[in-house]
């Protein structure tokens, strides 16, 4: 999406004395997310930003990286930014690799703060009993999996170090201790077939999770899988399939009690991602960590600027040249917190953002967003997308709100990009 954004992209540096705080100028974060980039081996199909080291070397980076994220943490609890988190997600890479690290940093985030709802992942290979009942001690409310798959031969295609039984234990162990437990699960694997696909399901549905994710491979260049398929010594299941897979999986798992809330994701009742939620609905969220990413809306004010808070100047900045409205996300290119890549969208491309997002989710676009909506994009505009978006049996009018179809997510690029339109 970022390549087709008109944004304004700025790379900004901060000595590590003047900490980038928003507090009392921006609305608080109400989720939180930390990231770890750290893995003991790195799948074929990934471009997120993790290193796979092993040994001494793995261990000394990540005392190293520790403690500069728990730094960054008490800055921000510190002064109050953590206050009204609702929501507390710790990625990677491999949490779980982190051992008692991540023991320490969730209890040290529950010191500023107490999430409803607290997510740690974790791969099956290195979630262990002792980890998974430390984490639970510690105020760890949810599991996430990298399950991706419980068939061995597509394991070994994509990448991964952990068999189909490890991966069945770590979900019974995470149900065991009480956690809700969430399992991701992707389709379109090189040798995949909706035989395997529907087993893996079906598997899945026995040991009773209460939330699965449903990915499609993406081939992203660069990486290891790509350059596979590029010199042909793979082949993977085209869009045709994947589409048949999300299909087979919306049928398996509503009979299994699931309810899709979203295009890739279903739970069971009460168990909804309210991170992911926070995301797809527009509410400001914190990123800590390198590569962690992080959004905020405004107006700016000149306090803002020469305070040196504002993420696109430093202290002593022309207020008049700051974007002065509008949304701005922010990733941070270090360890410390003190290097970000930041784009700012205008309103109009913020209010696009934020209807293109609803229409991942059942609840779709409410209609009191279409009527905020049409204070910065016109109405004509607006009637015309969700007009075509109907005619075209991408999305159904509903008595609340415009709600996307089956067909609108199977073809969700045209559903997506016909509200992402509205930006300009």
């Amino acid at each position: 999406m970022q390549n087709k954004l008109r944004v304004l992209v700025t790379r900004v540096e901060y000595p590590q004395s003047v900490p980038w705080i928003w507090g009392s100028l921006f609305v608080k974060p109400r989720a939180l997310y930390l990231h770890i980039p750290f893995c003991k081996a790195k799948c074929l199909y990934c471009d997120f930003d993790s290193r796979a080291l092993g040994g001494c070397e793995l261990d000394a980076a990540m005392d190293r990286y520790c403690i500069a994220l728990t730094s960054q943490i008490d800055t921000y609890g510190a002064a109050g930014e953590l206050d009204e988190v609702e929501t507390v997600y710790i990625g990677g890479g491999t949490p779980s690799i982190f051992g008692a690290r991540l023991v320490s940093l969730v209890e040290r985030v529950r010191g500023y703060c107490d999430p409803t709802e607290f997510t740690c992942e974790a791969n099956p290979e290195s979630f262990t009993l002792e980890l998974a009942q430390a984490l639970r001690e510690a105020g760890v409310t949810r599991i996430s999996l990298g399950v991706q798959t419980l068939d061995a031969g597509e394991l070994k295609a994509i990448g991964r170090i952990h068999s189909a039984e490890q991966a069945m234990l770590a979900i019974a162990q995470a149900k065991a201790i009480g956690f809700s437990t969430s399992c991701d699960v992707m389709c379109g694997l090189p040798g995949q077939t909706l035989e395997s696909f529907g087993r893996t399901l079906e598997t899945l549905m026995t040991l009773r999770p209460d939330h699965i994710s449903v990915y499609p491979l993406q081939l992203e260049e660069g990486t290891p899988l790509a350059r596979l398929e590029e010199q042909g010594r793979i082949a993977v299941p085209d869009e045709d399939f994947q589409a048949a897979c999300m299909d087979l999986a919306a049928g398996k798992l509503a009979g299994a009690g699931f309810e899709r809330y979203e295009v890739a994701s279903y739970a069971q009742p009460g168990q909804r991602c309210r991170h992911n939620i926070a995301y797809w609905t527009g509410k400001p969220y914190l990123g800590l960590g390198r590569s962690a990413a992080g959004m905020f809306d405004i107006p700016v004010t000149s306090e803002m600027c020469n305070l040196g808070t504002y993420p696109f100047y430093t202290s002593g900045a022309n207020p008049s040249s700051a974007p002065q409205e509008g949304r701005v996300r922010y990733r941070q290119l270090d360890n410390e917190g003190t290097q970000f890549d930041t784009e700012h969208l205008t309103p109009r491309e913020a209010m696009a953002e934020d209807l293109m997002l609803a229409c991942r989710m059942t609840d779709g676009i409410p209609l009191d967003l279409l009527a905020r909506a049409a204070s910065c994009i016109p109405e004509a505009d607006l009637r015309a997308a969700c007009e075509t978006a109907i005619s075209s049996g991408l999305a159904t009018w509903d008595e609340d709100a415009l709600r996307p179809t089956h067909l609108g997510w199977l073809d969700g690029n045209e559903l997506f990009g016909l509200f992402w339109g509205l930006a300009e």
